[in-house]
């Protein structure tokens, strides 16, 4: 028994270039027809009686971006997701860039982040 398809109507619309390398990019790796893709976007995100569907998200900062310039060791291991024990002894083989305070150590966060990028 063949299933019966709901009928179609043809839609033109002019996307911007990087809107349709997208659009190519998802058919192609999710092996669906872009027409079907448009078609699921809009069923999903748009209401013809109370306009677009929107979500809504709440955004946190992380405890890292609340973070001093100037960090102790803990502080590092948040900006890091290290344990402390693991910012010193990295520290204390000259690893990791950081300072010996007397017998604290004292790290800058700009150094630290630039040395995660080496």
């Amino acid at each position: 028994m063949r299933r019966k398809l709901p009928p179609e109507t043809p839609l033109y619309v002019k996307l911007p270039s990087p809107a349709v390398d997208k659009l190519d990019r998802a058919s192609a790796a999710l092996g669906v027809p872009k027409k079907q893709l448009v078609a699921d976007l809009v069923a999903r995100y748009v209401d013809p009686d109370g306009g677009p569907v929107l979500g809504t998200y709440s955004f946190q900062a992380h405890p890292a971006q609340e973070l001093p310039e100037v960090l102790n060791a803990k502080q590092a291991g948040v900006l890091l997701q290290i344990d402390e024990k693991q910012v010193i002894e990295l520290a204390e083989k000259g690893t990791l860039p950081g300072k010996k305070l007397g017998t604290q150590w004292r790290f800058s966060r700009e150094a630290l982040v630039a040395w995660l990028a080496t």
